[in-house]
């Protein structure tokens, strides 16, 4: 009887990372999209993004010399913004920092502490990191005092949450119950899409109720959150497995991942299909990123528990060949609307642009200016994620005034990827709206 229940004990230990990961005919795929990442990421002229260290170290197989050499990068990156504590660096200048043109960084420095605890051993000390996400949570917060929401937006507010909880660090129970509210009053969106950010809230309140870092009333909230989380992206999945999007699908499966739902839910199989029939879409280092933690069985929760004496010494990074030169050319009608009440007419630009037939949007915009300097003109910001567009026709999308230039092909579907990698087709009409979140 004693050896039975021994046995019945063991049994949930050893299935979850078994049913958890793709399908075993699937691993020849997954990696060489890690091995295309690591090549990506070996780049010296692409900077240093956290979230592709993460997804090199939540890999099955590794390249330590190559991964070390990323996080040197990364460490002389953010050695500069928060090499001295926020007490040392001065209040004054720290508050003159939080200007409305930057607002607080609170994403990706809060990516860049998942990765250093990702990192085998753990680099020390991480104390004036900490400090500073926690002063950026505080002032990401200030706008709502004015606009009911963060200065940046949930999805990085979640990130701050979730990256000071693998570091154990308790958070304030009122920092907490903001994401509660918005998650109840349904504040969780942008751009009609909120499985990304439902998600990474939803692992958020997974780890701080794990970690055992709440009481025990609001931990018991964070678990019914969590399930509300949960069910709704579930029942938000497409007949083709997709949930939200194809690039919002990773972050839905690392929610079922975190909290075990993969065991259970039916979702999680079809939605890991549709991202196994679809690895084409992920293109770029930040798509890779994004998709192989998944791919890999792992949720950004499982940082905590690395195991550094069995990462194998396999990986060999896999430079991907430029994409080929299409012949001739193409015309694509480019339109700019801002259906926005204070906007003087809801049509701005509406013109024919020829480019070649290998253009991307970002080349249509650049062709555009080009042509008619007068007439159309614009301004991307760089991020980590590549090109951002910022303003059109001298409006700009800015954070504070949550809005953003909307990318549509006509008549209106979203496209889902950035200006610099989709490629419009022939005659294709797109349209870059400048929509409010």
């Amino acid at each position: 009887m004693g050896l039975r229940l021994v046995l019945l004990l063991l049994v949930p230990a050893v299935l979850p990372a078994r049913c958890c990961e793709p399908p075993e005919g699937s691993a020849g795929a997954v990696r060489a999209l890690s091995a295309r990442l690591l090549g990506l990421a070996g780049s010296p002229g692409r900077a240093p993004d956290p979230a592709v260290y993460l997804a090199l170290r939540l890999a099955r197989e590794h390249h330590p010399r190559l991964e070390q050499r990323y996080l040197e990068r990364l460490q002389h990156a953010f050695r500069h913004p928060y090499g001295r504590s926020l007490q040392h660096y001065g209040r004054w200048d720290a508050e003159r920092s939080m200007s409305a043109a930057e607002p607080p960084h609170t994403g990706r420095l809060a990516l860049y502490l998942l990765g250093l605890r990702a990192t085998c051993p753990t680099p020390r000390p991480h104390r004036s990191l900490v400090t500073w996400l926690k002063y950026y949570l505080e002032e990401d917060w200030t706008g709502s005092r004015r606009h009911g929401h963060p200065l940046t937006n949930y999805y990085q507010y979640g990130l701050g949450v979730l990256a000071l909880c693998v570091h154990h660090k308790r958070v304030r129970e009122e920092v907490v119950q903001r994401l509660l509210t918005a998650q109840h009053h349904g504040r969780l969106r942008h751009g009609g899409n909120a499985v990304d950010t439902e998600a990474v809230v939803a692992l958020a309140f997974t780890c701080l109720e794990q970690k055992r870092l709440v009481g025990t009333e609001l931990a018991a909230e964070l678990r019914a959150a969590v399930h509300r989380a949960s069910s709704s992206m579930a029942e938000a999945q497409e007949p083709d497995g997709v949930i939200g999007n194809i690039y919002s699908t990773p972050w839905a499966l690392q929610v079922f991942l975190a909290t075990g739902m993969c065991q259970t839910e039916p979702a999680f199989g079809q939605a890991m299909a549709a991202l196994l029939e679809n690895l084409e879409a992920f293109s770029t280092a930040a798509t890779m990123a994004q998709v192989l933690p998944v791919l890999h069985g792992h949720s950004y929760l499982d940082v905590t528990s690395m195991h550094c004496q069995e990462e194998p010494d396999t990986l060999t990074p896999l430079n991907m060949a430029p994409l080929a030169e299409v012949p001739g050319n193409k015309t694509v009608q480019l339109v700019v609307e801002c259906p926005l009440p204070w906007c003087y007419d809801l049509k701005l630009y509406d013109h024919l642009v020829p480019v070649p037939a290998s253009a991307s949007l970002l080349d249509v915009l650049q062709a555009a200016a080009e042509l008619e300097p007068r007439d159309f003109r614009f301004h991307t910001q760089e991020t980590s994620q590549g090109p951002f567009l910022s303003q059109v026709l001298g409006l700009e999308a800015r954070q504070e005034k949550r809005n953003y230039w909307q990318l549509l092909s006509a008549p209106d579907s979203p496209l889902e990827m950035g200006i610099a990698d989709y490629r419009p087709r022939d005659e294709e009409i797109l349209i870059l709206r400048l929509s409010e979140w």
